[in-house]
Order: C-alpha cells, then sequence, then structure tokens
C-alpha cells in the first residue's frame, strides 16, 4: 500500500461542498470512497484552519470551568492511563458530586509530562458536536470526537490500533506520528490491539514505518481501523482532535440478518420441540439427533433466507448515536405558543424509520391513525413545514414527545 497524500490550497473554491472535502482532505466523497476509505492511510497538509471547532482555550474552559466528570477525561503517561482518583475530587459546597475534575490537580499531571485526554468531546463542545453530526451523517457511520492534549516532547500512548476509523485533525502545535501497516486488517470492535500485543509491538519495533510524519497545525490524518500509530509532541503543546468512526461492517449485517433469523425460528412450534433424550453410553448419533441437526440446519439457512434484517439493522443504528440537543425552555415556549403559522421541523439525528402505522426514532416509538401518516412521512424529508400543514393537533403531540422542534424560516 502507498500513502495517498494531499495537499490543500484554496479552501475558497470548495465552499458548500461535503465535510470530507471542504474540511477534511480535498476530496470527494466518491473519491474519497473509491481510493482511500478503509484502504490507506491518507496525509492532508493544510487541509483547513480549525481555529473555529476547538483551541487552547477551549481546552482551558472545559477543564477550570465546566465541571466536567469522568469519564469524559483520562490521563495517560508513558504509556499507562492514571487512575481517575489521581484527578478528580469533589466540588465544594452546592455540588459535592466526588469525581469532578481537579484542575489543580491535572495542571501538575500535566506539568510532569502527561497526556490529557477530553473524551466524547461531542457531547461537551457544541463546534466539535457540529462538525461530528455533519461527518456522521455524510459518511453514514456513528463519528466520536476525543482531543489529546500532550505536553512538549512527550508521548501519551504506546503503538496501538483502534477499532475504528479516525480523521486526525492537528490543532496546535506539532507531534511525529509513526504509522505501520496492521497486523489484524479490519479489527472488529471486540479485537482489541491488546489481543495482539506483542506482534504490534514487534511490528512497531522492527517494521518499517509505512509513514513517519510530521503534522502542524491544518493538517488531517485519515487511518483505517487496524493500522498501527504512536505520536509524541514536539518542542511546544500539542493539540489534536481525533474524530472515530465506527464503521458499520459486513459481520455487523451478518449479527443482524442472524437475529432476525432467529427470532422467526422462535415463533416456529417445531422449533421449540425438546430434543429427544439421551442415554449415558449411547454413541453419538445414535439417539436420532444427527438427523434433528440436519433438519435445524435447513429450517436456519431458510430462515436466513428470509430474514428482514432492517428493522433490527436500524434499532442499532438508532442505539450508537443521541439526537441533536433540545432545550427543555425553548420546546415549552413553542408548544404553548403554537398557532397554525409556527414554524417546526423534525428534530435532527433521529434516525426516524416509519414501518407501517409506527414511526421509530431515538427518543422511542410513536404510534398514528391513518390520517396522520400522510403529514409525519412528509417530516422525514426534514424540511420546515407550519404546524397547520400538519395539523395542529399532530404538531402539538409531536413537539411534546421531542420528535419535533420550532424551526426558524
Amino acid at each position: 500500500m502507498s500513502l495517498s497524500s494531499t495537499d490543500v490550497q484554496d479552501s475558497g473554491a470548495r465552499e458548500g461542498a461535503g465535510i470530507l472535502e471542504s474540511r477534511l482532505t480535498g476530496l470527494g466523497r466518491e473519491e474519497f470512497a473509491r481510493d482511500v476509505w478503509g484502504r490507506t492511510a491518507s496525509l492532508t497538509r493544510g487541509a483547513s484552519d480549525f481555529s473555529d471547532v476547538f483551541s487552547p482555550s477551549a481546552v482551558d474552559e472545559l477543564i477550570s470551568r465546566r465541571g466536567l466528570r469522568t469519564p469524559f477525561l483520562r490521563v495517560a503517561k508513558d504509556g499507562a492511563t492514571l487512575p481517575s482518583s489521581s484527578f478528580t475530587a469533589p466540588a465544594g459546597v452546592g455540588a459535592t458530586v466526588a469525581d469532578q475534575l481537579d484542575d489543580t490537580a491535572l495542571w501538575r499531571a500535566f506539568a510532569d509530562g502527561a497526556t490529557l485526554v477530553l473524551q466524547a468531546l461531542h457531547r461537551t463542545w457544541e463546534p466539535v458536536a457540529d462538525l461530528v453530526a455533519g461527518l456522521s451523517t455524510e459518511l453514514g457511520h456513528p463519528v466520536q470526537a476525543n482531543a489529546y492534549v500532550t505536553p512538549p516532547q512527550n508521548r501519551g500512548f504506546d503503538a496501538h490500533y483502534d477499532v475504528h476509523d479516525v480523521f486526525v485533525l492537528q490543532i496546535e502545535g506539532a507531534k511525529r506520528w509513526v504509522i505501520h501497516e496492521p497486523v489484524l486488517p479490519d479489527p472488529l470492535r471486540d479485537q482489541p490491539w491488546t489481543d495482539h500485543r506483542a506482534a504490534v509491538a514487534d511490528r512497531a519495533a522492527h517494521g518499517t514505518p509505512h509513514l513517519d510524519t510530521m503534522l502542524r497545525p491544518g493538517d488531517v490524518l485519515y487511518l483505517p481501523r487496524g493500522w498501527l500509530h504512536s505520536a509524541q509532541a514536539q518542542g511546544e503543546v500539542s493539540i489534536h482532535l481525533t474524530l472515530g468512526v465506527h464503521a458499520w461492517t459486513r459481520y455487523a449485517l451478518a449479527e443482524q440478518l442472524t437475529r432476525a433469523a432467529l427470532a422467526a425460528l422462535g415463533d416456529d412450534p417445531s422449533m421449540r420441540r425438546s430434543l429427544p433424550l439421551t442415554g449415558a453410553n449411547e454413541p453419538g448419533g445414535a439417539d436420532g439427533t444427527d438427523g434433528v441437526l440436519e433438519l435445524v440446519r435447513e429450517q436456519v439457512l431458510a430462515a436466513v433466507a428470509e430474514a428482514d434484517p432492517a428493522p433490527l439493522f436500524h434499532r442499532a443504528r438508532r442505539s450508537q448515536a443521541r439526537p441533536a440537543p433540545l432545550g427543555p425552555v425553548a420546546q415549552l415556549a413553542a408548544l404553548s405558543g403554537l398557532a397554525a403559522t409556527s414554524p417546526v421541523r423534525l428534530r435532527k439525528a433521529l434516525e426516524p424509520r416509519l414501518e407501517g402505522t409506527r414511526l421509530f426514532t431515538r427518543v422511542g416509538y410513536l404510534d398514528f391513525p391513518a390520517p396522520d401518516l400522510a403529514p409525519v412521512a412528509r417530516l422525514l424529508d426534514g424540511r420546515v413545514r407550519t404546524a397547520g400543514d400538519l395539523g395542529l393537533a399532530l404538531a402539538g403531540r409531536l413537539l411534546r414527545a421531542g420528535v419535533l422542534v420550532p424551526a426558524d424560516r
């Protein structure tokens, strides 16, 4: 495999392009999917100015003023993760939660060479949340975000691989990255690098790096899952964002297909029958289980051939992320002031799916009478409507359920 490298210079010419093209790789979605996605490491120099997304001041605010608790932060030094008790403490009168971040302890650890890992930034920092939501929609796979804040000349973790694809966005400072090809291509989520620790260490110590490079602000590195990597800050504090893409795999689809088939078999009375009694000394197959095994095998294959995994697959997708934020005060004001001219729209990132008379979303499901199905189906395109277009009663019900939100035209 060869490194894919892109230099991006004219970001203005890419206005209106997707996030992949305009901010991360300089490549359109189709080109990225064809040449890079899941195939090879890809380095894009000067992809974007990310100061609107994250910054050193954002790090300081999150740690010192936002009242974060574990596990929104990890601390690592010399390849090991420090216990959370070493950097958390009660927050004092009126906020006696025992595991809030202790900014003094964190400062001391950072000054002593520890890397601060701000986790799940798509839940705690709005600009990152917006970037993640857009990228997830564009890719069709769940995305999460962490930030790694490393003091000069230090590293956070030993060489390892992730079980998800990553985009590394260098925010501040410089960091040297050493990349090796996988020891286990395309690992699944239950196949972590620690299961192959010896092979990973050997490849990192003795293998020829696929890439040994310095990332500077604005650079973006894409790594498919399974690619070995380690990084070390240089002469100043390094801050980078890692966008983790938790890719849906063929194996995941096979899991949903199998579950759908087993659910169907559970409704078959013949499949619920007990196996024959067996004697302690009977040779294998003498009790007639061989015939039963063939029958079951045929039934399973037939059920798999007929199974529709889509409902389970969409349910699994819904469980992987949260819907767009919902403000209770603004939502109550919209409900109280609802009028025929009130602009409303479907809440974003709900993963809605209308099956028959039931609408499934990330906030639960709703059943509808036949007259409401057509306006509900129209809502799924995400466009702004008026409450009068939907019917005031239906709009009010959907606002109360947190499925509909007020919108500006």
